[in-house]
């Protein structure tokens, strides 16, 4: 058989295949502890043996010996190469994520919507209660400022500004769904009683 093999007969090297697979298997199984990249192994070192079959000895015993020193290289080989790959993927520049911006975009259209009411809600308010509300809560002035800025009494900036607070209040109450009830919710859903007839 080894004369054969030295002399590339392919069915002798099939015949070789079937005799030790296995046992090549079974010993790259137990050097990498994984079943995908034993198999790689196998194929490898039946590979390797067919391009080194010229250095077999015409003369000896099983081929088993060669052949697992050659997956024991092999998966030596392979081992390196993964280390080397994931030592060169560690080493990429990592890309940044990319950000979804979905929510982004709602929140921007809900924002432009709130906007809009709040800026009805503004038009509705006479100047001067739109005036105090820019000093006073906007531009964080107190009452005095506020009064001495418009040249008007502490009394009115406080007055307007209650006003101004209890219409916005007003307008931007979200309009109440259709069919609902307001006030006392408990008669509204309470048990209905059926009337004998």
């Amino acid at each position: 058989m080894r004369k054969r093999i030295r002399a590339g007969d392919h069915d002798a090297f099939g015949d070789l295949f079937d005799a030790y697979a296995r046992s090549v298997y079974n010993h790259a199984y137990r050097l990498t502890g994984e079943w995908t990249l034993a198999e790689e192994v196998v194929s490898l070192t039946f590979l390797d043996a067919w391009r080194l079959r010229e250095r077999v000895d015409e003369e000896g015993g099983s081929l088993r010996p060669w052949l697992l020193g050659i997956a024991t290289n092999v998966t030596r080989n392979t081992r390196r190469a993964a280390r080397r790959h994931s030592a060169a993927v560690a080493r990429l520049p990592r890309d940044e994520a990319v950000r979804d911006f979905a929510d982004e975009v709602a929140g921007r259209l809900d924002d432009a919507a709130r906007l809009t009411v709040v800026r009805t809600a503004l038009a509705k308010l006479r100047r001067g209660e739109r005036e105090v509300l820019a000093l006073c809560v906007w531009s964080g002035l107190d009452y005095r400022a506020a009064a001495e800025a418009l040249g008007v009494p502490v009394g009115t900036v406080r007055s307007r500004l209650s006003r101004a607070r209890t219409k916005l209040a007003k307008h931007l109450e979200p309009p109440a769904a259709r069919g609902q009830t307001s006030g006392d919710r408990g008669t509204a859903v309470g048990p209905l009683r059926e009337r004998n007839r």
